[in-house]
């Protein structure tokens, strides 16, 4: 997805994991990746830089759907998308 098009989803469940150092953004989507339903996004907000791999890395061992990174002021929003 292009950054516009991630700017406009509508995230299921939003982790604010920003001030958290590695590896506190992965537990906090770990954790919060079960409250979201097959077929649902979660959006993790994360100031740590390492999450940028963290995040896809986990997304692509769970087989869900990495749909992308946007930088904001400050902050990354990551979107993984449940697909199992």
């Amino acid at each position: 997805m292009n950054p516009e098009e991630l700017k406009n989803i509508k995230a299921d469940k939003v982790v604010d994991a920003r001030g958290m150092a590695c590896p506190g953004p992965l537990l906090e989507a770990k954790k919060s990746i079960t409250a979201v339903a097959v077929g649902g996004v979660m959006e993790v907000l994360s100031s740590d830089e390492g999450t940028n791999n963290d995040i896809p890395l986990w997304a692509k061992k769970m087989q869900y759907e990495f749909l992308g990174v946007v930088e904001d002021a400050g902050f990354w929003r990551l979107f993984v998308k449940r697909s199992k």
